[in-house]
């Protein structure tokens, strides 16, 4: 009977947060304390659940008037956008575009678009900051990494921070992604200590059980006091799933660009910090590799 009572209780609980979902796009700015638990799925070991009901949320229907409008004003840009040419830009403009910033470091609100992450997160002792650097021109992110383990009998390896781009919403909440069929390479410009990174590319998964699935390749650092230019075809990056190397590798897909990240895990304990003017796109055209890795031929010939 208990058994039963549970799998009653789970049922209740899933039908109530895929009704809050549907009403997300409307209701979110109205609801934000009850929508933004919905998100939070994770926990941390050994942590009680969160059992706070649903009606004892935060109402503020001044805020959610604000929140309209802006998604209205977002409504018509976008609708603007399309009639304008690919991604808001003139045909003749995007067809002979050789580079785009993408993001810059120029403002706080610039800032805002990224959020920063680390091992804190489930119990790990490292530590990860984002702020302007000098002039406001450039992002440092700067920390410390400590790769002990956090004790809760669970975790078996800690240490790593990281920092990503956030998702780019349409209005109303609707899910965007980024159109870069255009160009073949990254383009950024930085500045670090001598650590290696890793740079991860989300796409938006065609399928559920592709949530996981991650492009990345290496950067590697100088250290020292002056810039580097970093280029990196598209070709380069592999495909990932929770940390694994996949056997069955396939190119990038890059009408799909979700979101783009920065993560550090080398397992050396100590400070870092990286700084980075800005992050773009390049059409090389002296690139022409397609893939650089084997594939595997999915219905061969006998």
């Amino acid at each position: 009977m208990a058994l039963s009572f549970k799998l009653l209780d789970g049922v209740f609980l899933s039908s109530r947060c895929h009704r809050q979902n549907a009403l997300h796009p409307l209701l979110g700015p109205l609801l934000t304390d009850c929508i933004s638990k919905l998100y939070s799925s994770y926990r941390r070991p050994g942590t009680a659940p969160d059992n706070t009901p649903p009606w004892k949320m935060n109402f503020s229907f001044e805020k959610g008037v604000g929140e309209i409008k802006k998604h209205f004003g977002l409504l018509k840009k976008e609708l603007v956008d399309h009639w304008k040419g690919p991604e808001g830009y003139p045909l003749d403009e995007y067809l002979l575009e050789q580079t785009r910033v993408v993001w810059e470091f120029r403002s706080q609100k610039d800032l805002d678009k990224w959020v920063v992450s680390s091992d804190a997160e489930i119990g790990g002792k490292s530590e990860a900051y984002l702020k302007l650097g000098k002039n406001n021109q450039t992002a440092l992110l700067y920390g410390t990494l400590n790769t002990e383990a956090p004790r809760d009998g669970e975790t078996g390896y800690s240490g790593y921070c990281a920092m990503r781009a956030k998702l780019p919403k349409g209005a109303f909440e609707t899910k965007k992604y980024y159109d870069w069929s255009n160009f073949n390479s990254l383009y950024l410009r930085i500045r670090g200590d001598g650590r290696p990174w890793m740079i991860n590319i989300y796409t938006n998964p065609y399928f559920s059980h592709q949530k996981d699935d991650l492009y990345n390749y290496f950067m590697f650092t100088r250290g020292g006091p002056y810039w580097q230019e970093i280029k990196i075809p598209f070709s380069k990056f592999f495909l990932s799933s929770q940390g694994r190397i996949q056997d069955d590798q396939h190119p990038l897909w890059l009408d799909k660009i979700s979101t783009v990240g920065f993560t550090l895990g080398d397992k050396a304990d100590g400070p870092f910090q990286l700084e980075i003017d800005f992050i773009g796109l390049l059409k090389d055209r002296a690139h022409t590799e397609e893939f650089a890795y084997e594939k595997y031929e999915r219905n061969p010939k006998v």
